[in-house]
Order: C-alpha cells, then structure tokens, then sequence
C-alpha cells in the first residue's frame, strides 16, 4: 500500500486496527502519523503512545494491547523500531552465510552500546501476535514502525525478511524514497500552499541540492515563504542556510551517478558563486571520509550517523548527518576510497606554483567520472 492509497482510507475512517510502516522516507511517514494523531484527536480525544521495541518485548506489547485502560475506551499505539523484535542472526553464522545475513542484518544491532531490552521474538511470542491479529481489541489502533532500512538497493533483502516476519500483518504501507521528478512535483504543490513562488531553474537546483528530500525541501519552503518575492537561482544560495554547501552536494549526487556533464555544470555553479574551490575540496574529502566511515560502521541512517560521531566527540548538525547519508548511499566503499585518492592528488596539484584552481578541479571530476 502506498502512504496516499493509506490517507485515503484514514480520510474515509477505514483505519487498519494493526499496519505496518515499512522505510526510511521520512515526509510521507510523518503525514500518515499526522492523518492517524488528527483522527484519534476528533473522533475521542485521545493522545498518542509510543513504545520501543528495543526497550519493551513483543510478548509484552501484544499483552499491553489486549488490556483495556480504565481511562478510556481507545487508544493509538506507535512501536518503533519494530524490526528488532526480528529473530537475530548470530555473527560467526553471519560470516559463513551469504550476503544476505551479514552482520548488518542483525536487528538487535543498532550501534548501540547495550543490547536492547526488548530482544528478538520467539516462536511463542509470534504466535501471540498472530493470534491478536484474528482478534484485535477494539477501539485499539496498534502501527508497527520498521523504518530502519531503506526498501530498494543494499536494504531491500532486509526489508523483505521484515515483511516475512510479519506477514501476518494485513495492512503494510510502504514509504519509498521520492525519485527527483517526484519530489519536484510534490516541491511545487507544497509551494503553491505557501504562495513561495520559485523560478524553475531555482526550483531544479534546491531539489538537488536537498538530494529530492521532501522532508528538508518542506522545511526550507517554510523559510521562504518569509521571503515575500519570487526566488531566483541567483538569490537561492543567499536565502537556504548552507546553500553553497548544498551546491557540493549537488556535485557529490552528480558524480555519485558519474554524471560528468551535471558535475561540471554545478562546478561551474560553484565558481560563479565566489566558492573558493581549495575549500570545496576540503568539503569534499571530509564528506568521503565519513561517508566511508558510515558505510564501514554500517549506518544506514542520518540518525545513526549523528549519533555515531557523537558518541566519538565529533560534533555533527542533523542536516550534515542528512548530507553524509546521502553521499553514503550514492557511492560504494571502493568509490569511496578512489574518490579520497583523487582529492589528495587535487589537492597537491593546487598547491602546485602558480595552478589554475578550476582546471584542476575539473580534472578531478573527469577522473572521478570516468
């Protein structure tokens, strides 16, 4: 099921008394949470709850559902992390298995320093929730949170044992990254909302410097509605926070596709923005570098990645995690390391007597591209 055919039933009152989310888009997953809060609210009055599974087991969750409050007759139940209740699989099988069941895959492992609470289902516990899903309480609205994998790509092998898992669950809603064209689209209805009137080159250009990220593209609407003018390509990088940061995000999703002739353009977007690029080479190696560090650390998401510096003293702002999963996503672990190859040799070719900066720079993007 998709996030607009599952407002849709929201809308109707048709509301699932069990689903399942299943992704890591956060924009769309955020408006279903919204549509069910907003539904509860005028139909009893009542506020949301939230359990993590990492914290509490399934059998007791399942246990939770089936008491009834003395307080009032509904209730709306989010359970995060709902992929940990998953069985685990052990890191010495992991190391002989296949691919597949690598040690990434193990749902009790998400960096964290304490193994959860909550631990992997047995097969008692598993029949419970399969027996509640014959017979749900009434008036108990239960949505299950899987949202720590991505659905296509490296995840989707993962996803698909989440959904094995719980198959019982009849309602399953899939939140898929957008795709640009998609999130141009959704950019533009979003924009009309606001009354933010952006030319189509600066339309173009925050989509992919915000790596066709509803969410953030949502936020940074909301600024500009403040703006009062139509935005120009010129005036965005003065308006969005870090825009010329995210003009070298727009290079690394450029030359993550190797797309040279999109990477030399937003190159040269860069220099007619004043960009020093010696600096915008720093920019680049330092976002290799943790990407390379996420891939190796297996983080999949930006949470994980902020709070994997964190936790080593390296401070980091959500939007940075945002652009290092990003970046992690578009290039594999050898490309990575080539990438960090080609920007010493940059790097040493500009400190060279008398270089020309974008000459230079220019051949690093060929390369890369190549």
């Amino acid at each position: 099921m998709t996030p607009a055919q599952f407002l849709a039933k929201v809308k109707k009152g048709d509301i699932p008394p069990v689903s399942l989310f299943v992704g890591q888009e956060g924009y769309n997953r955020r408006r279903c949470r919204d549509a069910l809060i907003s539904a509860a609210a005028t139909s009893s009055g009542i506020e949301p709850e939230t359990i993590d599974a990492r914290e509490t087991a399934l059998a007791s969750i399942v246990d939770d559902m089936r008491s009834m409050s003395l307080f009032a007759s509904e209730r709306l139940v989010f359970v995060t992390n709902a992929e940990v209740a998953m069985p685990r699989v052990s890191r010495t099988a992991a190391s002989s298995a296949s691919d597949d069941d690598d040690p990434g895959d193990v749902p009790g492992d998400l960096n964290d320093a304490a193994p959860p609470k909550g631990g992997s289902a047995s097969t008692g516990e598993i029949a419970l929730l399969e027996a509640y899903l014959k017979s749900p309480t009434p008036g108990v609205t239960l949505v299950l949170e899987a949202t720590r994998w991505d659905l296509d790509g490296e995840d989707k092998a993962k996803n698909e044992r989440v959904r094995k898992f719980y198959a019982a669950v009849p309602e399953v809603v899939e939140f898929r990254r957008f795709t640009p064209d998609e999130a141009r689209v959704e950019m533009d209805r979003l924009a009309r909302a606001l009354n933010v009137k952006l030319d189509p080159a600066a339309a173009e250009a925050l989509v992919e410097a915000l790596a066709a990220d509803v969410a953030r593209i949502a936020v940074e609407l909301e600024k500009l509605s403040l703006y009062g003018k139509p935005i120009t390509a010129e005036a965005l990088p003065l308006l969005v926070p870090d825009a010329r940061q995210s003009t070298i995000c727009a290079l690394v999703n450029a030359l993550g596709r190797k797309d040279r002739g999109k990477s030399l353009e937003t190159l040269d977007a860069l220099v007619r923005e004043g960009e020093y690029l010696p600096l915008a080479l720093t920019f680049l190696a330092g976002q290799f570098r943790m990407a390379l560090v996420a891939r190796e650390a297996n983080l999949k998401s930006a949470m994980q990645i902020q709070s994997h510096f964190q936790r080593f003293g390296v401070p980091m702002w959500g939007s940075r995690a945002d652009q290092v999963a990003t970046t992690a996503s578009k290039f594999t672990t050898q490309q990575l390391e080539r990438g960090l190859k080609l920007i010493f040799e940059a790097d040493r070719d500009l400190r060279g007597a008398r270089p020309d900066d974008r000459t230079v720079v220019e051949n690093f993007v060929v390369k890369l591209c190549a």
